[in-house]
């Protein structure tokens, strides 16, 4: 006997409410915006960490996104 691949009942998602993805978009743009600033920023007078080993290790991509470092 044959099955179907479609269920015979509706499948129903619950939407995902406010407060549950708020945690998340809190961590997402923090993380974002320490991203930009190890691409963009991480170099000279701002620099967190001392030396150069942060820039070079970004600096490919440093460039491939416009930021200009020289």
């Amino acid at each position: 006997m044959a099955h179907s691949a479609v269920p015979s009942t509706p499948v129903t998602v619950a939407p995902i409410s406010l407060s549950a993805l708020a945690p998340w978009a809190v961590f997402v743009a923090v993380l974002t915006l320490v991203l930009l600033y190890f691409v963009g920023v991480e170099q000279g007078a701002t620099a967190v960490f001392e030396g150069e080993t942060i820039h070079e290790w970004l600096h490919d991509g440093r460039h491939l996104l416009g930021f200009p470092c020289h």
